[in-house]
């Protein structure tokens, strides 16, 4: 039965973010599906309750493997939990690496500092590119239309979602898991993944680099999941 890639975006951004690489992947006769996260923060924590039944819902009944970008590496763990034995590896692309076990949160105090400064009196957070200066979202998304996609399907993320604690079951790393990372500060990410035995790769490039060169990402996937 052929493997189908599961896409996580971060909860930050949008499915537009994968859809390069997912594009890629099926023009190499390998299925890939994208759930959208842009809306698993309605209705306040916790939130991982309903990325679960998000990806459930759009997951085959085929092996499955995770794909999880940026903070969606956090949720990797229940999802994996969710959908049971069909998932045969974890990819954690430019992504938080979890904890063998325990609760985790999307950001830790120093971080949590910034993200209090920008959020506005309805408890909301300015979408993410807008967290940047503009120079800095065009370096990561050269592309106009490309960037002008992301943009638009952002959502304006509650600060609750940084502190909310998300559980990590024991035993969800049996699965192959490894690491692509594109560059800080995910190096401190794959240093991580090192040390827990993990094949870890590196093409490097911006926080979005999947947008950027789909083809190379796309290929390094297909080889850390050893789906080929």
């Amino acid at each position: 039965m052929t493997t189908t890639f599961v896409f996580l975006h971060s909860p930050a951004v949008g499915p537009s973010t994968w859809e390069p690489v997912a594009a890629a992947l099926e023009r190499r006769g390998r299925p890939a599906v994208i759930p959208d996260l842009t809306g698993v923060t309605a209705g306040g924590p916790p939130t991982w309750p309903r990325v679960v039944d998000v990806v459930r819902a759009a997951a085959p009944e085929t092996p499955l493997v995770l794909v999880a970008h940026s903070s969606a590496g956090l949720f990797a763990p229940v999802v994996k939990e969710g959908l049971g034995d069909r998932v045969v590896a974890c990819v954690f692309a430019d992504a938080h690496v979890p904890p063998p076990q325990g609760l985790v949160r999307a950001a830790e105090e120093r971080r949590l500092e910034f993200l209090r400064a920008r959020t506005g009196d309805d408890g909301l957070l300015p979408r993410w590119t807008d967290w940047w200066k503009e120079e800095v979202v065009a370096a990561m998304l050269p592309d106009p239309a490309a960037r002008a996609r992301v943009v638009a399907e952002q959502p304006r993320l509650p600060l609750a979602f940084f502190t909310e604690r998300i559980p990590v079951p024991a035993g969800w790393d049996r699965v192959r898991c490894s690491c692509l990372w594109y560059g800080p500060p995910y190096d401190v990410m794959a240093e991580e993944a090192e040390r827990r035995g993990w094949p870890v790769t590196r093409v490097p490039g911006g926080h979005l680099h999947q947008m950027v060169d789909p083809e190379a990402v796309a290929g390094a996937l297909l080889k850390l999941s050893r789906v080929s």
